[in-house]
């Protein structure tokens, strides 16, 4: 009830071929698997290169408001 059998999916997939027509489907399937081969060489390079961590932190200095509170201009940006 609601699942998917493999018989259901063996009815899908031919509707699918039909519908696509043989070729189409074929190109789309390649370039599935081209995209997953990507995706697994992505993940591959990543792995292989560990990131360095900073010797040093530096504190990252706050941004001055441009205005005030009474909306005079404070710092002139231009």
């Amino acid at each position: 009830m609601g699942g998917l059998s493999p018989i259901h999916l063996i009815v899908l997939a031919i509707v699918a071929i039909l519908l696509l027509g043989g070729g189409r489907f074929s190109n789309l399937m390649g370039d599935v698997a081209k995209g997953v081969k990507n995706f697994k060489k992505g993940m591959a390079e990543e792995d292989e290169t560990p990131a360095k961590p900073s010797a040093r932190i530096e504190a990252q200095k706050s941004a001055e408001p441009a205005f005030d509170r009474d909306g005079e201009r404070v710092r002139d940006d231009r």
